[in-house]
């Protein structure tokens, strides 16, 4: 019988040069899963704990040693001789072994970079592409991308309130068509900018951070880009917009310094309102706090049936926020972040509960990333529709889109892209 044989991990640097941590797994057959963790920058405060040193003497506190330890003695002790196949078993001790509420003892991140290893692992084991150990036979639809071209918020220094401005394009027959027409509408935006006297600079996850300071400027900007490439705002290319609301909330009160405003959820709700009708959005991502289910519930209510509401900050990839969500009809989609949770398992059973009750599902990156393209595949496993992977620069960005069209090669006539079938469900 196959089994694990070793456990070893290593601090390694993400794309922003801070920390993290990459674990190898070797089975007795002489199999190999490495996986490597990635970290955000605005955090929801319902995820799983991060476990980092606090050392301001290695990587300004940052460094994660404490977690490669943890990994390189007490969960090797613990799961060498572990049959690699039983992931659910694997996942579910790791859980008992941390014994805390939020994975802080062992830390999210350790327990995670385990977890994904494991699978690797097997699916080595088992001469099986990663989408299809997870996913098996069902797994076949190439995911609609996410492509984040202007950033804002807490992924880059201008004025913009709201963290991403993306394209999804959803009109074609094909992943690879799309990522085409993705990099051609983020050619030209660059042009534009740059004639703009904009500086053409990237933020965190590889889209533009021009100082920008109102979303209608820049969503105007991404429709003069999407019509300077030759394609239809409206019905192939639609906007997406991440608001990361949770970081504009206080007292009861959003601050928009950069529109000059502050509102209340009632008025934020008008705004967005008023956003979509003014351009063709069909996904708001934590348009408001993670606490405030109600303007979620509103709102969805409101523009549900034309807008994808997605939950991020508010459901942190934990199945009993989701069922909250979905108990209270606040939002009609959620964010897959694997680290929000922290094993695998949980992440599935999140993905599960979602698709049940008829939620979308997004499979999404952090900011701070590495090369790792474990989502790209968790996406086709679970045939999720979407995915959130950043700009078309940046390697550990584009690392994802090419894994992506590696699958779609693989897959042959039997793959299937989801944009027509996500285009339909809002229209």
């Amino acid at each position: 019988m196959v089994q694990i044989s070793d456990i070893f991990s290593r601090q390694i640097l993400d794309s922003r040069g801070n920390p993290t941590l990459e674990v190898d797994v070797t089975l007795s057959d002489g199999s190999l899963g490495r996986a490597a963790v990635p970290s955000g920058a605005s955090t929801g405060e319902y995820e799983a704990f991060e476990l980092r040193d606090g050392d301001d003497k290695n990587f300004n506190g940052l460094s994660v040693q404490n977690a490669v330890n943890n990994i390189n003695t007490e969960i090797c002790n613990t799961f060498s001789g572990y049959n690699p196949y039983n992931q659910k078993i694997i996942d579910n001790d790791l859980i008992e072994l941390d014994n805390s509420e939020n994975k802080s003892r062992l830390g999210a991140n350790a327990m995670l970079g385990f977890s994904m290893a494991v699978s690797r692992a097997s699916s080595v084991s088992l001469d099986l592409p990663l989408w299809k150990y997870i996913g098996g036979m069902r797994a076949n639809t190439l995911p609609v991308p996410m492509m984040n071209i202007i950033n804002g918020g807490a992924h880059a220094n201008n004025g913009l309130d709201f963290q991403e401005c993306m394209i999804m394009p959803v009109g074609f027959s094909k992943f690879s068509e799309a990522l085409r027409a993705g990099t051609e509408i983020f050619y030209n935006l660059k042009g534009i900018l740059s004639k703009k006297g904009f500086s053409i600079a990237v933020g965190d996850e590889g889209g533009f951070a021009p100082d920008i300071k109102n979303l209608s400027d820049a969503l105007s900007y991404i429709s003069e880009a999407v019509d300077q490439s030759g394609y239809k705002l409206g019905k192939e290319v639609f906007i997406s917009i991440d608001a990361a609301a949770s970081e504009l909330h206080n007292n009861s009160c959003y601050t928009l310094k950069g529109e000059n405003k502050k509102l209340d959820s009632d008025q934020l709700i008008k705004f967005w309102e008023n956003i979509c009708k003014k351009f063709p959005v069909i996904s708001i991502e934590d348009p408001f706090d993670e606490n405030d289910w109600s303007g979620f519930k509103e709102l969805t209510n409101l523009i549900g049936n034309k807008v994808q509401i997605v939950g991020d900050d508010l459901f942190v990839t934990n199945k009993n926020r989701l069922l909250t969500g979905i108990e209270n009809k606040s939002a009609n989609s959620i964010l897959i972040k694997l680290n929000q949770i922290g094993t695998l398992s949980e992440t599935l059973e999140t993905i599960e509960m979602a698709k049940k009750s008829n939620f979308g599902v997004v499979v999404s990156h952090r900011s701070g990333e590495t090369e790792d393209v474990f989502i790209s595949d968790l996406a086709v496993a679970v045939n999720a529709g979407q995915i959130k992977t950043g700009s078309l620069s940046r390697s550990d960005r584009t690392a994802k889109y090419n894994q992506l069209l590696r699958i779609e090669e693989s897959l042959g006539i039997e793959g299937h892209y989801f944009g027509l079938d996500f285009f339909n469900n809002f229209n």
